[in-house]
């Protein structure tokens, strides 16, 4: 198993990991990342954190993040990859049984923070440096996703995916607010453009949302160097029929590379082999039969 804090996810960089808790929470976990045929270096960050013990398996849960450095020339790389790594030390240091849906959108505004702080700390070479964030926390038999720009999160079940983030772009909250169509906004010059990222703001908008799984569920986070080019159809057969998840994060990523190339390529998959049925009685978890 590779650590992506020692490797980095720098160009074409795999990691994988399988994790079996008995009766616990259960999932496998592969990543990949590549910076496609046009960009000379990866502004994309990836990275997770694995809870070491049963206990942890119960009292934090796993992390997964994503994030895609803005403005290439503008330390792109070194935002997305102050954001992660905020994100991962601040998932640790949590107090046991913190909520995911409170811990997270906290999380993303400790990132921010960071990536200001670490922009102030690099001078002038820092100046403007951004990026989106996508991290999903699952525990027991839920997760929950937070994020802020255009990195996306899906859920793949029974061959079909579902968009679980909302891209926020310039295009995007033109059509959430009736301005233009979908169609019209797919075709935009606006579509690449954030609305949202950290380090643009003093503070984040961030949006969370908290869904059930089930075993064989698979949870994909990209950049959106794999959602330009590659379809939520496309990704769901990829990745079904229980094929081994590194096998198909580098297919995921041969074709992005093949129908376009021109942006950092990252995905991340995390498959729920088994889960915990809990429920919750004044704010503690208790087992469900």
């Amino acid at each position: 198993m590779a650590d992506e804090r020692s490797i980095g996810w720098q160009a074409s960089n795999p990691q994988t990991g399988v994790f079996n808790r008995g009766s616990m929470l259960e999932v496998e976990f592969a990543g990949f990342s590549d910076p496609g045929k046009v960009r000379e270096h990866n502004e994309d960050y990836l990275g997770h954190v694995a809870p070491a013990t049963p206990a942890l398996v119960h009292s934090h849960g796993w992390l997964f993040a994503l994030a895609d450095g803005v403005g290439g020339q503008e330390k792109g790389e070194v935002a997305s990859q102050a954001a992660v790594e905020s994100m991962l030390g601040g998932f640790r240091r949590a107090a046991a049984w913190e909520p995911h849906s409170t811990l997270l959108p906290r999380l993303l505004q400790e990132a921010n923070a960071h990536v200001l702080e670490t922009a102030i700390a690099g001078g002038k070479s820092n100046a403007g440096m951004a990026t989106t964030l996508v991290a999903c926390a699952l525990r027991f038999d839920r997760v929950v996703v937070a994020h802020v720009g255009d990195s996306r999160c899906y859920l793949i079940r029974r061959g079909r995916s579902t968009l679980l983030t909302r891209d926020h772009t310039v295009a995007n909250e033109q059509v959430r607010l009736g301005l233009v169509s979908a169609q019209d906004a797919s075709a935009a010059s606006t579509r690449h453009i954030l609305s949202r990222a950290l380090g643009t703001e003093m503070a984040a908008n961030v949006d969370t949302s908290d869904h059930q799984v089930y075993p064989a569920d698979v949870l994909l986070l990209c950049s959106d160097g794999l959602h330009g080019s590659v379809t939520g159809e496309d990704m769901a057969g990829v990745v079904s029929h229980d094929v081994e998840l590194h096998a198909a994060a580098q297919k995921l990523v041969a074709l992005a590379n093949e129908r376009d190339g021109g942006d950092n390529i990252s995905v991340q998959l995390v498959r729920v082999r088994q889960v915990e049925r809990m429920g919750m009685y004044r704010g503690r978890p208790y087992k469900l039969p």
